[in-house]
């Protein structure tokens, strides 16, 4: 579904029907009635479009899993539902998958979440989502007896309407990880509090765990490589990734193209056992082919569609490092000890960058950060120059220490 057509079906459907359900719950809740409040046993987390926010979720999951030894859930669209394998916290009968190619879709989905969660016997819903309604939308309808989320109180922004039981204060000031701990921490809470939760979250709680390559998957990957790259030496070539792309959802996010061109030729150049791998989807494979074709070396190579995300970590622990824009595979990488540089724009390193080992490129615009919760993600900005401000040789430069270090 288009993103801006999905902004106008969440703001002009979204808001009247949160609206609405907010009003009906309400007058239901005039009735008295005997209410049982379950065991906090089963616990569903809500993050539709960012696959991202699924490995910046996992220290809240396993925090709650840890803590409170309870069975974990995930709602989420089915395109974005493979980043949940990487770290396999999610056992896949715990899954709801849902489609995004339109609203007759997005209603029958909503339905089938409706009965779902009832048979499921969820108790909890966590939205980790900030400005979506319909998650919100999701949770009212959840029928679970805990709801946490983030709430505006008198703050200017989104309206979702008021189903929450446990409202967290969003700080705009932390790191998009705490935040996530903080929703946790609500159900950890032993009162109630106004606004939830007032903890201190120290940077360790954001450790991400590190997965463990098998050498099965090693040897499948080398494959790949051999396959892409015949003349592929592991104990001479060196494998530097260069993500090109970014999602559809903000494509500001994308350092121009001609950028990556001519800092591919600079680093081959001088580096001659430098392999550069452009990895992506299938169907960004033409696109990679443009920057192939511009860099004239045949060690730049079209790695596109070879992969899926589940064989990333493979590839990631066979590679130096990478180089991407602000997208899925910055986050994907943390959970290797592979190093990446994030080129950030619209979006600021200090509240999404990756948990790994991460380097952020930032020119820091005074318009910058411009893309927020508060503003629905969507800017008035047609041109990203917070992120053409970045030169190719910024670049180089700051990967340079990296390059040597592969002589």
């Amino acid at each position: 579904m288009n993103i801006d057509f999905m902004r106008w079906v969440d703001y002009y459907v979204g808001l009247p029907l949160c609206f609405a359900l907010t009003c009906i719950k309400k007058i239901y809740s005039l009735f008295p009635r005997r209410v049982r409040t379950r065991p906090l046993r089963k616990i569903l987390f809500i993050e539709l479009s960012e696959m991202g926010s699924t490995i910046l979720a996992d220290p809240a999951m396993q925090k709650l899993k840890r803590t409170l030894n309870v069975n974990l859930y995930f709602a989420i669209f089915r395109s974005n539902s493979p980043s949940l394998d990487l770290l396999d916290t999610i056992p896949r009968e715990n899954l709801f998958s849902m489609q995004d190619s339109g609203i007759l879709s997005l209603a029958a989905d909503a339905i089938r979440f409706f009965f779902w969660t009832r048979k499921n016997h969820i108790d909890t819903v966590i939205d980790l989502e900030l400005f979506s309604r319909f998650t919100a939308l999701l949770t009212g309808i959840s029928g679970a007896d805990r709801t946490v989320g983030f709430h505006a109180f008198h703050h200017e922004g989104l309206y979702r309407g008021d189903f929450l039981t446990h409202k967290v204060a969003y700080n705009p000031h932390q790191h998009i990880a705490k935040n996530f701990i903080a929703l946790a921490n609500s159900l950890l809470s032993i009162k109630a509090e106004n606004p939830y939760s007032k903890t201190v979250i120290p940077d360790e709680e954001m450790a991400i765990r590190k997965v463990v390559v098998s050498d099965q998957s090693r040897q499948l990957m080398l494959q790949k490589i051999s396959t892409a790259f015949p003349a592929f030496d592991a104990g001479h070539h060196k494998i530097v990734l260069f993500n090109t792309n970014a999602s559809d959802l903000i494509p500001l996010r994308r350092w121009p193209q001609n950028n990556f061109i001519e800092l591919a030729r600079m680093v081959l150049d001088r580096y001659p056992r430098v392999l550069i791998f452009l990895t992506g989807d299938s169907p960004e494979r033409e696109e990679k082919e443009f920057i192939i074709q511009a860099a004239k070396s045949d060690r730049c190579v079209n790695f596109a569609g070879r992969t899926t995300i589940t064989e990333l970590p493979s590839l990631y622990t066979m590679s130096a490092f990478m180089l991407t824009n602000d997208s899925g595979p910055a986050q994907f990488a943390a959970i290797t000890t592979m190093p990446v540089f994030v080129l950030f724009g619209p979006e600021t390193p200090n509240l999404y960058g990756p948990l790994g080992t991460m380097t952020p490129i930032y020119a820091g615009l005074a318009c910058s950060p411009c893309v927020t919760a508060a503003n629905h993600r969507k800017t008035v900005c047609n041109d990203n120059v917070c992120l053409k401000a970045v030169t190719p040789e910024q670049v180089f430069e700051t990967i340079k220490s990296s390059l040597d270090a592969l002589r």
